[in-house]
């Protein structure tokens, strides 16, 4: 039996699942017609500038949004470039590919994943709209990665 330790991080409930698909029209399609989720809201997003494995990259995604209760589905579908999606695709196809949890500091919760050798693998941030996150390489043991996001409150004035 393992023993248990104190966490590293101490997160949240979980906000959001992504899966990774292929083909985001059909997806929808089927999330809605077997299961009742949407409607999905849809936008593309080219991100420029992004950390890909400690290399900069630019890419293109089309995600889809569609709420179940109160846990965000989010569709993903690599429209330009290599992503964590990309590589999720070619080893694993199709599935659930993150969890995603909303922190107030992603530096602080980045520094305490590191020393457990827990290192981002895809990072990006807006700092116009005050939005960062991070995806964790902890898809080695269980098959999915974490994903952090920080989401600055902005002064209205």
């Amino acid at each position: 039996m393992a023993t248990q330790k104190e966490p590293t991080v101490e997160l949240p409930p979980v906000e959001q699942i992504g899966i990774v698909v292929e083909d985001i029209d059909r997806a929808m399609d089927y999330y809605s017609s077997t299961f009742g989720w949407g409607p999905f809201n849809v936008l593309e997003l080219e991100m420029k500038g992004a950390t890909y494995r400690g290399q900069k990259c630019d890419c293109k995604l089309k995600l889809a949004f569609a709420r179940s209760g109160p846990i965000e589905i989010e569709l993903i579908q690599v429209l330009e470039g290599e992503t964590p999606h990309t590589e999720f695709l070619k080893e694993k196809g199709e599935g659930l590919q993150h969890l995603r949890f909303r922190v107030d500091d992603i530096d602080e919760a980045l520094s305490r994943f590191a020393k457990d050798g827990i290192e981002p693998v895809f990072q990006h941030s807006y700092p116009e709209v005050g939005v960062s996150f991070a995806y964790l390489n902890t898809d080695r043991i269980g098959g999915f990665m974490i994903e952090l996001i920080e989401i600055k409150k902005r002064d209205r004035g």
